[in-house]
């Protein structure tokens, strides 16, 4: 399983790079928003410099036409660097880019995914990554999980080098769920995440060991002993 969280907020970045094993950043036009009129390109510049050449960025395109996906996609890879994925939603247009891209070898995220038959063609065409919505999905009665799962037996019969980058939740437990569907990858919104470890029994547990401790050696730590 690996992790990544879907924000453009430096700081937040920042935080949860340090303190999660985190695999990477997701954007997107609505992420971008909520940082308001930044100057794109040098901002994401900044996140790569905190994330780092291991972990991936993941860096949507606009254009819903062949030529100005290409367009884009190409201007994203010159103005970021090399190693950025290139999210396309699955249309058909985005389809016919996908394959030309993955034929210069793009790194590719294939998002907006709904259907069964999106992640299917988005697999066929080469798409690195495959990105289901799983709330959005299930806002229209979709099965996510049940989707997840066939994308997960296609890829293990046929052998398809792509992988299920999960997205779009609620809470943790669709996140879970998504997992235990067959999704090798997430990408959360990084309130959702850090809110898994606020359970109150966590602290709790935490505070009991340390007056444990105290009442047997009062305030010397460990190191001191």
């Amino acid at each position: 399983m690996r992790y990544l969280i879907d924000t453009a907020n430096l700081k937040m970045i920042e935080k949860c790079n340090d303190l999660l094993p985190l695999a990477g950043i997701t954007s997107n036009p609505s992420i971008i928003k909520k940082e308001g009129k930044i100057d794109f390109f040098n901002h994401l510049k900044k996140i790569r410099s905190i994330i780092g050449a291991d972990k991936s960025l993941h860096v949507q395109i606009l254009a819903q036409d062949y030529a100005g996906i290409m367009d884009e996609a190409h201007t994203i890879l010159q103005k970021i660097d090399k190693d950025v994925f290139i999210k396309i939603p699955v249309t058909p247009n985005g389809l016919k880019a996908i394959m030309a891209l993955k034929k210069e070898n793009v790194n590719i995220t294939a998002t907006a995914i709904y259907t069964k038959t999106q992640g299917f063609m988005a697999m066929e065409a080469g798409a690195d990554y495959i990105a289901p919505y799983f709330n959005r999905m299930e806002n229209l009665d979709i099965d996510a999980a049940a989707t997840i799962a066939s994308f997960a037996e296609m890829i293990a019969v046929y052998g398809y080098g792509t992988q299920i980058l999960a997205a779009s939740f609620k809470n943790i437990a669709q996140v879970n769920t998504a997992f235990g569907a067959g999704a090798q990858t997430a990408t959360i919104a990084p309130d959702i995440l850090l809110a898994a470890f606020a359970v109150p029994s966590i602290q709790k547990a935490v505070d009991d060991f340390a007056a444990d401790w105290q009442a047997i050696y009062g305030n010397k730590t460990l190191n001191k002993l």
